[in-house]
């Protein structure tokens, strides 16, 4: 099994350690309200060790809920360890993570406004110390131990076998979920040390955590639970196949809650939502916002329980935003004509056409995609003819897949510094197997563009063997005479690999 490396604050995934939608002290909560905005977060970092105070990295990640994605972004401190960064928003209140390179381990969850000041004090040993923010709309414990309770339920192991689910009926799989998802919340339920409100607003997101994760893709874990149960890696069973009534799920969330504009796992739910082949939501292509939504509310409306409501404006946003993500494609004409003509002045329209503004950039670094077939290539042949292919120049190798959510931070952090190897004698070759759903990965790697192979299982699991990977992203790094100089598992950074491929050329 394909391992996956933990990497702080990346959302899609990320979610696994980003869970929280509403965290208040016992103060009136903020509802959060669609805007377009800026926010600036400034704050400082005391250590008692003076000599690291210049290198302290923030990574600071910020949900936004209607271009539908979650945004890393890194700033550094100064030498009196004092920092400032200015950051989009989509929300009135969003809520932001933060952790640094002092204790990459321990995140921190903080409410972002116009304006936010957050000072961390260190000990010693490198654990956090003391937290101060303003406005203070959040206690330490609620800041500081979230994401402790939240891993604990991620990684709770009941006391008790694991069941066959692959051979039961889907209501008996869903009734199991909805049991397995009451056991973990009660981890934060008997949590003495943060707030009721917190308690309470655990299940939303969990919830969300889950299902997408364990319930959206029946298949999938079906096949899993069959592996685990049986260990038989070889054979496929007979897995029973769901219409759109499996989805019936979907009423249980009250999706037209402003609250879910704070999840972090809210767009990753959104984007299973859309891409589920089940379900069927049509591509919003340049079709005009009315009739697209009419289509989906004939799909969708007697599933979630409503037919209007905040939810639906949201869910096109969305649509737009998997365009702009996932492709890297700017809006056409018309459907920028569609964006206008809907919603007009509001919110999500800015949201939209800034967003557009920033792929509109990144596009015209975008290289082409090229797919690769080596189905018939010997295992052992893979790397040899790849590299052949790509004669006197330097080759950056990333071995990743479409559920890799470290992979895909990665990859946008790189997006830029990668542009700056335009017309230079350097190519960037990315690998995936069959993990990664055939028709998924065509939709990402448009946004990636560069040469791209998808191994078969055995080919997938001789490079990793050869190379000892045992955890993706992976990369290799060959100079231009085809000889491997480095091969590392986790990103370093864009300012590291940009050193190391120009010391290649």
């Amino acid at each position: 099994m394909i391992k996956i490396l933990k990497f702080n604050l990346s959302c899609i995934f990320t979610i696994l350690f980003l869970l929280l939608c509403k965290l208040s002290t016992g103060m009136v909560t903020d509802t959060p309200a669609i805007k377009a905005g800026r926010a600036k977060i400034t704050g400082r970092i005391i250590s008692p060790t003076d000599t690291s105070k210049s290198n302290v990295s923030l990574f600071i990640t910020v949900s936004h809920p209607v271009s539908g994605e979650c945004v890393q972004h890194k700033v550094l401190a100064d030498q009196s360890g004092t920092f400032s960064i200015d950051v989009d928003i989509e929300t009135t209140v969003s809520l932001a993570g933060l952790y640094t390179s002092l204790n990459p381990e321990k995140t921190l969850l903080f409410k972002l406004k116009d304006r936010t000041n957050i000072d961390i004090a260190y000990n010693s040993d490198g654990d956090i110390k003391n937290v101060s923010v303003t406005p203070a709309d959040m206690s330490k414990n609620d800041m500081t131990r979230g994401m402790e309770v939240m891993d604990k339920m991620v990684s709770y192991i009941p006391d008790r076998k694991p069941q066959p689910l692959y051979n039961k009926s889907k209501d008996y799989f869903l009734n199991f979920v909805k049991t397995s998802l009451s056991e973990r919340l009660n981890i934060a339920s008997n949590d003495s040390l943060i707030s009721e409100e917190l308690k309470g607003v655990l299940s939303k997101e969990f919830r969300l955590f889950m299902y997408n994760a364990h319930v959206f893709d029946y298949k999938a874990s079906m096949m899993l639970n069959y592996r685990n149960i049986t260990r038989d890696t070889a054979k496929t069973p007979d897995i029973q196949k769901i219409d759109r009534s499996y989805f019936r799920f979907l009423k249980d969330f009250n999706l037209n809650d402003p609250e879910y504009l704070q999840c972090f796992a809210f767009s990753e739910f959104q984007e299973s939502i859309l891409q589920n082949e089940t379900l069927g939501i049509p591509e919003i292509g340049e079709s005009d916002i009315p009739s697209w939504l009419v289509k989906v509310k004939v799909i969708l409306s007697n599933l979630v329980g409503f037919d209007n409501g905040p939810y639906y404006d949201i869910l096109a946003a969305n649509a737009y935003g998997r365009q702009l993500n996932i492709e890297v494609r700017p809006l056409t004409e018309k459907q920028k004509k569609n964006i206008a003509e809907y919603w007009g002045k509001e919110e999500i329209a800015k949201i939209l056409f800034r967003k557009n503004k920033q792929v509109v950039e990144l596009d015209r670094i975008k290289s082409p995609v090229v797919v690769n077939d080596v189905s018939s290539v010997p295992d052992e042949k893979i790397m040899e003819t790849i590299v052949s292919k790509h004669k006197n120049k330097v080759i950056f190798i990333d071995l990743w897949a479409t559920w890799c959510a470290p992979c895909i931070e990665a990859m946008k952090q790189f997006r830029t510094t990668k542009g700056d190897f335009r017309n230079k004698e350097v190519v960037f070759v990315y690998i995936t197997n069959g993990s990664s759903p055939r028709k998924l990965w065509e939709e990402k790697i448009k946004g990636i563009g560069s040469e791209h192979y998808y191994l078969t299982a055995s080919q997938w699991y001789y490079l990793m063997s050869h190379f000892g990977f045992e955890a993706i992203p992976s990369y290799l790094l060959y100079d231009k005479d085809g000889v491997l100089i480095n091969k590392f598992t986790a990103f370093p950074g864009s300012d590291r690999v940009k050193e190391m491929i120009n010391g290649l050329l």
